[in-house]
């Protein structure tokens, strides 16, 4: 009887660590780290296209302009 018994409680207490076991599957977190979840982010947001090209050659143009502009101002005025 006492076999019979063991057998029992070994089958709730195997019941019991995979229910433990596919509980914790559910809450568990697939990164390690906050940096490891940023890369992922930042991956699945390229793929979508979500950061796509700039504006083009535009505002480096405007900026290295507005820059002479400045300089020559400063020359005019020395």
């Amino acid at each position: 009887m006492s076999n019979f018994q063991n057998r029992g409680a070994r089958a709730s207490l195997l019941s019991l660590e995979a229910a433990a076991s596919s509980a914790r599957s559910g809450f568990a977190c697939l990164f390690s780290t906050a940096e490891e979840y940023e890369r992922a982010l930042i991956m699945q947001r390229r793929e979508e296209g979500r950061y796509g090209r700039g504006h083009g050659p535009w505002p480096t143009l405007m900026f290295i302009g507005c820059a002479m502009m400045v300089a020559g101002f400063v020359l005019i005025l020395r």
